[in-house]
């Protein structure tokens, strides 16, 4: 396994830019001075199960795959043995796995698969916290989610602010179990905005206020910029760099020591 000093490294997460190809998604990275990619699995995109295709580019661009978001939904011991192999060969550091939706009609992956793989494996075996969401008002639209629940699961965990009614209350709960930070700013029903959204300075959330507190803690895992692609402008490449860079800036103001 890839030995990486994660303190003060980010990630660009490939589902903000999903509407390219991961080619270029990858370049964006780093023309932008990203460290890595968070690699955002999806059952719609083949080339993000084509491991010999990101490798590829992963070696000729030379920005590696640190991360890797499992699919949302219809996860299986089969997938998650892939996902892992792909992982070791792409030196990956850290997966994260959604709670099972409501229609996953087998859950068992999760509650006794998952903890057997992170026993047997050097990497993270992540759980991502999810919004609260329910279908018809009344059935969680995810199964034993709560961060309490997910927590227990491996041990380790990422946190999406924008999945986070209370981010400074909710890291806290999570803390040492940490994994990748899935950085986006949120207002009302609106999520995976800009970090700088309200006044271009400042965000929504307290974003700036939890930078400081990781810093201040030595927090030496990863952050991943997971962004809604409308909010990059990814229909137009300048604008997309301009934004990334701008979220590289903001990120580096409360959190890096450049």
């Amino acid at each position: 396994i890839l030995t990486i000093n994660f303190k003060k490294v980010i990630l660009l997460s490939t589902e903000s830019l999903e509407w390219y190809w991961l080619h270029r998604i990858f370049l964006f990275a780093k023309e932008a001075w990203f460290y890595g990619v968070d690699l955002s699995i999806s059952f719609d995109n083949f080339d993000t199960l084509d491991v010999d295709y990101i490798k590829k580019i992963s070696d000729e661009i030379w920005i590696k795959v640190l991360s890797i978001s499992a699919p949302s939904q219809k996860v299986t011991e089969t997938i998650i043995d892939k996902i892992l192999a792909m992982a070791v060969t792409l030196w990956t550091q850290v997966i994260t796995f959604f709670p099972p939706h409501f229609s996953d009609k087998d859950t068992t992956w999760y509650k006794q698969y998952l903890p057997k793989v992170k026993k047997t494996s050097n990497l993270s075996i992540a759980v991502k916290n999810v919004s609260p969401e329910f279908l018809f008002f009344i059935i969680p639209a995810r199964k034993n989610a709560s961060l309490m629940e997910i927590k227990k699961i491996t041990g380790d965990t990422s946190f999406d602010l924008a999945n986070s009614v209370d981010i400074m209350k909710d890291s806290s709960f999570l803390w040492n179990s940490i994994k990748n930070v899935y950085l986006s700013d949120s207002i009302w029903d609106k999520k995976w905005l800009l970090l700088w959204t309200s006044v271009w300075t400042t965000s929504n959330l307290p974003i700036e206020s939890l930078l400081m507190k990781l810093k201040a803690s030595s927090y030496n895992w990863l952050f991943s910029l997971k962004l809604n692609p409308k909010e990059l402008w990814a229909w137009n490449e300048d604008k997309v760099l301009n934004n990334l860079k701008s979220c590289i800036e903001y990120y580096e103001k409360y959190f890096s020591d450049k």
